[in-house]
């Protein structure tokens, strides 16, 4: 079954390796098929990975967009060893996140970090 996706105008979005940017109207198209998708407002960079659930997000972020977990494994492992240590309450989501990589589950597993994100926005105000 095609995703259906909504670009706003001058919204990106990634698709496999690809970054699509639209035009100045809005558009929706089809995609049919298993490559990695991101929307704009998905994506994290280096530049505003600042906080300890945002340097996981990314790691898994590049896992997913690469198709490469173990190229991303110790890093993943430093970041959640960091994070635990400074908010060791995140353990079941992070446990939850961890099982959903190692089953392939990667977009699953962006969904359940975004939540951690906001989390720990809250702890941070």
């Amino acid at each position: 079954m095609p995703l259906r996706v909504e670009l706003k105008p001058f919204e990106r979005i990634i698709i496999g390796q690809s970054v699509i940017t639209n035009s100045d109207t809005r558009t929706a198209f089809l995609i049919d098929g298993d490559a990695p998708i991101l929307r704009e407002k998905d994506i994290l960079t280096a530049e505003t990975a600042d906080t300890p659930v945002k340097r996981v997000y990314l790691c898994v972020q590049m896992m997913y967009l690469e198709n490469d977990i173990p190229k991303y494994q110790d890093l993943f492992m430093g970041f959640i060893k960091d994070l635990l240590e400074a908010v060791p309450s995140f353990r079941g989501a992070i446990e939850e996140a961890s099982k959903l990589i190692l089953s392939g589950n990667l977009y699953k597993a962006l969904k359940e970090l975004r939540a951690l994100i906001k989390r720990e926005e809250e702890l941070l105000r």
